[in-house]
């Protein structure tokens, strides 16, 4: 599986990069293949101001449906377009083009409080 250096990760299997205040989040290659085939995305929080492990919309599978929780507390401004008529961007390309939110972050700091590559995939195994 594909964990990049350049991201942090939360236990809930959401990646973040952040440049200056904006963050952009998705689901880790872990999570998206746990989940199987993506069939829908569900993100309505665009003009939220969210706290950190809140919910902020799902993703349905074949088989599922999940939660998505943000990993810091910040405003939604951004939703990725491309996921209403291609939800499969998650499965093909979660860390690039299945990328699922941009937000402000409330606190930047808290970015380091996130887990690493490393740690992610030992939680992982």
């Amino acid at each position: 599986m594909n964990f990049p250096d350049n991201l942090k990760y939360t236990k809930d299997h959401e990646w973040i990069s952040l440049e200056g205040n904006v963050a952009t989040i998705g689901v880790t290659d872990f999570a998206q293949r746990e989940l199987g085939d993506i069939v829908f995305v569900d993100i309505s929080s665009v003009g939220n101001a969210l706290a950190a492990h809140e919910i902020f919309g799902t993703i349905e599978a074949v088989k599922t449906v999940s939660d998505l929780f943000l990993p810091l507390s910040g405003t939604i401004t951004e939703v990725n377009a491309e996921l209403e008529n291609n939800p499969e961007l998650v499965n093909t390309d979660p860390y690039a083009a299945g990328w699922m939110v941009k937000m402000t972050v409330d606190n930047p700091a808290d970015f380091d409080t996130l887990l690493d590559a490393a740690a992610y995939e030992a939680l992982v195994g």
